[in-house]
């Protein structure tokens, strides 16, 4: 994409598709579901039928794989549960839309329960439209916000629950005039939002936000812009959207170069900075901030999962085993209603492979996140994920 960047990302390219994948889940224009939240009814002493949607058979490059790693991690989560019986149920969509509200109806028809998946927004906006009427709700494996809600809830961590995290972290820290950097594109003004609104939310201030176009020319014009932004703002820090594949190495390289660093400004990222671990080495992050799962439970499940399949999981795998434990933990409860809306909500929250998360009232989610800093080249923890969220639950 930009080729000034050539030698700078050269030892990324496996990123891409991963990348990619989430990119795409996150930013799809979908329309929003309009049926209303799932009964979520179950029938106690007997088996719990979860259908999991998967787009095995798909023509795009890796989604098979992704589909064996998701299967592998309900399983394990299945295999874990105590004192709870999982008929669990797999069905290809091929990542097509129509399979995928076609497998929702046969997943229902089966006597599925609630449905996991599917994998993007659009299918995952199609199946729950299939199975509203019916009482179903599907936990997608999706990030998009703007298909949440009704019986539709998101696993996919979520650009606002990210950018919350890290603003109020950066508040309390005294870094609270925030510049917001920026592309054009759909994921770049989505992520500006998230970051914009996570900002108010916190107390901090809002310094403006300076928007780049997702081009050589376009990054490199907007250096200047940044450092005058920021110096007529008085910003001390500085929200980044951009990922390790696109412009993030280049203003990592070229802000330090014009005045602009992590002594004056503090570097905030919405995205991975310890992927791949590469982006790691880059100077200019150096004492940069970002967020991610909690690293403790994080290793617990690859570990686990390593050992039990003898390959590492997909970086989206620890999604299926969170739908596969918030299902078990529910069921274990010995509610008629168990699955329901009002259920999934509740606001304890469950343990998943990555550490706390809850469900949203309005579909979204909010996972318990650890700041990282970027200190000699490694991923030091400087505030912990949280164990825990507050109000009674399980």
């Amino acid at each position: 994409m930009f080729a000034v960047l050539s030698s700078i990302r050269k030892p990324f390219p496996k990123l891409v598709g991963i990348l990619s994948l989430v990119w795409l889940a996150a930013c799809e224009p979908i329309a929003l579901t309009t049926a209303g939240a799932g009964k979520g009814n179950v029938k106690l002493g007997e088996p719990v039928k979860v259908a999991l949607l998967l787009p095995r058979g798909s023509a795009i490059d890796g989604d098979n794989t992704i589909s064996d790693s998701l299967e592998n991690a309900a399983r394990l989560a299945v295999a874990d549960l105590q004192g709870v019986e999982i008929d669990l149920r797999v069905y290809a969509t091929a990542g097509d839309v129509a399979r995928a509200q076609t497998a929702a109806r046969q997943a229902v028809a089966d006597g599925a329960q609630v449905i996991l998946g599917p994998l993007r927004a659009e299918a995952a906006n199609a199946a729950a439209v299939a199975v509203a009427a019916d009482g179903v709700n599907v936990l997608t494996f999706s990030n998009n916000t703007t298909i949440s809600g009704g019986n539709l809830f998101l696993l996919g961590s979520t650009f606002q629950n990210t950018a919350n995290r890290l603003a109020y972290y950066a508040k309390r820290s005294g870094k609270d005039r925030i510049l917001v950097v920026h592309d054009e594109e759909i994921g770049g003004q989505l992520g500006k939002a998230a970051i914009t609104q996570a900002i108010a939310r916190s107390g901090a201030t809002f310094a403006g936000a300076v928007g780049y176009e997702r081009s050589q020319q376009g990054v490199t014009s907007a250096v200047q812009r940044i450092k005058a932004a920021a110096q007529a703002s008085s910003a001390n820090a500085i929200f980044m959207t951009s990922t390790s594949d696109a412009a993030l190495p280049f203003y990592a390289q070229m802000l330090p170069d014009v005045g602009i660093n992590n002594t004056n400004t503090q570097f905030i990222g919405l995205s991975r900075w310890d992927v791949p671990a590469q982006t790691l080495q880059l100077s200019g992050l150096q004492g940069g901030w970002f967020a991610m799962p909690d690293p403790t439970k994080s290793t617990q499940f690859a570990e686990r999962f390593s050992s039990a399949y003898s390959t590492p999981p997909h970086p989206l795998a620890g999604l299926a085993y969170d739908g596969i434990a918030a299902v078990g933990a529910l069921a274990k409860s010995g509610k008629r209603d168990a699955l329901s809306a009002a259920s999934l909500t509740q606001g304890a929250g469950f343990q998943g492979a990555n550490g706390i998360f809850r469900f949203n009232p309005d579909g979204t989610n909010e996972r318990g996140l650890a700041i990282a800093q970027v200190q000699d080249k490694k991923v030091v923890i400087i505030d912990q994920a949280p164990k825990s969220f507050s109000g009674a639950g399980f």
